[in-house]
């Protein structure tokens, strides 16, 4: 049985848009990623030493080079990382090539994931480390950079775009909402029509 070949018009919001603002935005991350650890790595005191106050007692600047993946997180697989960020920008190209409809948030979401994916790869395919430099001074948390940052808050509003804006689910939920009225409806008719049969009886 032939498959039935989904219009192009019929994708919201439309192909051209979704894969422009993949490029862009996940573009414009990786840039500003790697333009911001270029800054680091040469304005920045060697890994290991005393960082540069930017907010005292809330940021710092402070080199430190891992083989992880964000904030640190499974130092060691440096190809798998590498791996892993071709599948993101594979699959993500595939799910908005495929999808209807989609929302606009998690077009954006997925596109700032996308690009804080490439920016790590990038160091780790021209460095085997990534730079990381953004310090918290008021709590214990792994040094990250700008890549990180487009990455968690890309899954962030890609999640609040999936589960709360999507037309897909909007579009789930109204056919869900008909089932339930029609149901009801159905349920009032048939106690209608068995009161209407007793009473019929009962003369």
């Amino acid at each position: 049985m032939a498959k039935k070949r989904v219009d192009v018009n019929e994708f919201k919001p439309p192909l051209l848009w979704r894969l422009g603002m993949l490029l862009v935005v996940g573009v414009s991350v990786a840039c500003i990623d790697q333009i911001a650890k270029a800054v680091a790595r040469a304005a920045l005191s060697p890994a290991g030493t005393v960082g540069v106050q930017v907010i005292p007692g809330i940021l710092d600047f402070e080199l430190v080079y891992n083989e992880g993946a964000a904030f640190g997180l499974g130092e060691g697989y440096v190809l798998v990382f590498v791996a892993l960020a071709v599948l993101m920008v594979a699959g993500t190209l595939i799910y908005l090539l495929r999808a209807p409809l989609v929302s606009r948030f998690e077009v954006v979401g997925l596109a700032l994931t996308c690009g804080g994916a490439v920016g790590n790869a990038i160091d780790r395919v021209a460095h085997g480390v990534v730079t990381d430099f953004i310090a918290t001074a008021f709590i214990d948390f792994p040094v990250f950079n700008i890549a990180d940052i487009g990455i968690t808050v890309g899954v962030v509003v890609a999640l609040i775009g999936f589960i709360f804006l999507s037309p897909a689910n909007q579009a789930a939920r109204e056919r869900a909402e008909a089932d339930r009225a029609a149901h009801a409806d159905s349920t009032v008719r048939c106690r209608t029509a068995r009161k209407g049969a007793r009473k019929r009886r009962s003369r």
